[in-house]
């Protein structure tokens, strides 16, 4: 453990740029750092940080040491997760990285009936894109990550893959919501749009189906925020898109799958870091997570 914590203080130098900085944090004094890492560079046989005017960085030795420290910090919540497992406290943490279109109803009720079960679990949920998602397991700041239409990569283990078609989102009143069954594409470019921006995936897929068809589309309002755009549906006759698990039981809102021959249903994919042994507490949350999905895709 004692050796642990020195490895993470050459983390936390890395994370701050600065002696100073990450003594403060660490609570001692930036010449006892120093020592602690001058002790770690005498046992290596090599510095691992470039010591420069504006700070400290790490080298390519350093790099290398990065990744032992998160490994090694990943593999000690591992094992307290099952020593506590084993002693029937059932403690441990949970790291998520997910798209937004899970955050509104899906995770905060998986979370809800994990804790209900397992209290003393911890949760962590970070909104990410697809992107950054499958950033954040490489990193091991997240454990999971269930994402929309994440990019491939080898450096992901599915543990759920399915599809969801992508809905019309608009409210009770819309024209629209007279009928509840598949709507063309082309209906909805008719009507006024607030969009996800590009660095969700919903938009990217709205646009490559558009793309092979030579239309191109104008959003009345565009944002980042797809709970923003939930609330600007509620509030004037335009329409956005969600998947189903994004959308929340309100009897102020309608939804209408989008037809399948102008629009592929989404991937959807729960996903941990290939290789990795995860901690116990995740390991039973992301079981809890791909039942439901494949309730949903089965229903």
């Amino acid at each position: 453990m004692k050796h642990l914590r020195s490895l993470t203080a050459v983390a936390e130098v890395a994370r701050c740029g600065s002696i100073r900085r990450a003594a403060e944090r660490l609570n001692i004094t930036p010449s006892a750092l120093t020592r602690q890492i001058q002790d770690i560079e005498y046992e290596l046989g090599t510095p691992i940080f470039e010591r420069l005017t504006q700070g400290m960085r790490l080298n390519a030795a350093g790099e290398l040491l990065a990744r032992h420290i998160r490994d090694q910090a990943a593999d000690l919540d591992r094992v307290r997760s099952q020593i506590a497992d084993l002693s029937g406290v059932r403690r441990g943490h949970v790291a998520l990285a997910c798209s937004q279109a899970f955050v509104t109803r899906m995770i905060p009720e998986e979370v809800e009936t994990y804790r209900a079960q397992f209290p003393q679990v911890a949760f962590t949920v970070q909104v990410r894109d697809h992107v950054q998602a499958v950033a954040a397991l490489v990193s091991f700041e997240a454990d999971l990550a269930l994402v929309l239409q994440p990019p491939p990569s080898a450096e992901l283990h599915a543990l759920y893959a399915g599809r969801q078609p992508l809905c019309v989102l608009m409210r009770a009143s819309h024209p629209l919501a007279t009928e509840d069954g598949p709507i063309r594409l082309r209906d909805c470019l008719a009507h006024a749009l607030a969009l996800p921006d590009r660095s969700l995936a919903i938009r990217h897929h709205i646009e490559q189906a558009l793309a092979r068809r030579g239309v191109e589309i104008r959003a009345t309002v565009e944002s980042g925020s797809l709970e923003f755009l939930r609330n600007v549906v509620l509030r004037e006759d335009v329409i956005s898109f969600q998947v189903p698990s994004g959308i929340p039981d309100d009897p102020h809102l309608h939804s209408r799958p989008i037809d399948t021959r102008d629009l592929e249903p989404m991937s959807v994919v729960l996903a941990q870091l290939r290789g990795r042994l995860l901690p116990v507490a995740a390991t039973k949350f992301a079981d809890q997570l791909a039942a439901r999905l494949n309730r949903q895709a089965a229903a």
